[in-house]
């Protein structure tokens, strides 16, 4: 299956090339030097999880990107980022792509996507000991309510449309408007039902009563906006893997 994808791999750039020079393909890169980079925050459970002693990472996304290392018949290097310059490291060309990342219209407009494979919905979560204080969004909205949020994120754009009436905090990754919450500095942070379901189980809390789902979005890669044979390799190959249930089998493993 390997000899496969590079073949295809290989393929893809022949189409490309005419009599006249054309500029080089992170693909063409990648498969010359050897090396996938992949853009990854470290910080989003359990999408990304960044080991600090081993400086290694785990998580969904993680097993996606070997996944496509192997297939391309290369290896892989993680490149620290932070959400509020994921974009830029792949427009900057810092790495060849990111890991997840909710598809927006501000995105879109300087970098390019891969098809979608997972999608997310957001909600407002507190601490159990101060879940009786809520009541649905409006209960949020109120001068005197602290939310905190993550700089650069999606979360944050949403908190301030959202809630404009109360005390939004932002912090700075790796800060995160959940630890804000933990700690007492705020009483209110939103995340993805992905994330969420993860934190409930190892901390104490929950989401906010008489609230539902708000923003579902689909979950896709970033690359690079202008390098079509680069994206079109990438898309290709998650319909290869949706084919072969290579999403179904690794999101059951991370309990999404």
């Amino acid at each position: 299956m390997k000899r496969i994808f590079k073949a295809a791999a290989v393929a893809v750039l022949g189409l490309t090339l005419s009599g006249a020079a054309q500029a080089q393909s992170a693909l063409n890169e990648i498969l010359d030097t050897g090396v996938l980079k992949i853009g990854t925050t470290g910080d989003w459970n359990p999408m990304t999880l960044r080991d600090p002693a081993t400086n290694s990472y785990k998580g969904f996304d993680i097993d996606i990107m070997n996944e496509l290392a192997k297939d391309l018949g290369v290896e892989i290097e993680f490149v620290p980022t932070d959400w509020k310059t994921l974009v830029n490291g792949v427009v900057a060309g810092k790495y060849h792509m990111t890991g997840s990342a909710s598809i927006s219209p501000p995105r879109m407009k300087v970098a390019g996507f891969s098809e979608s494979y997972i999608s997310v919905e957001l909600y407002p979560f507190t601490t159990k000991e101060k879940a009786g204080n809520f009541d649905g969004y409006d209960s949020i909205n109120q001068p005197g309510v602290k939310v905190a949020t993550t700089l650069g994120t999606t979360f944050e754009k949403r908190v301030r449309e959202w809630f404009p009436n109360a005390d939004i905090k932002v912090v700075e990754a790796p800060a995160r408007g959940f630890q804000e919450v933990l700690a007492g500095r705020a009483d209110v942070f939103i995340t993805s039902n992905i994330e969420g379901s993860t934190l409930e189980q190892k901390f104490p809390v929950t989401r906010v009563p008489g609230t539902g789902p708000r923003s579902p979005s689909p979950i896709a890669m970033l690359l690079p906006q202008a390098d079509q044979v680069w994206i079109n390799y990438v898309n290709n190959w998650v319909k290869v893997k949706k084919a072969q249930g290579f999403f179904e089998t690794t999101k059951a493993n991370w309990g999404l």
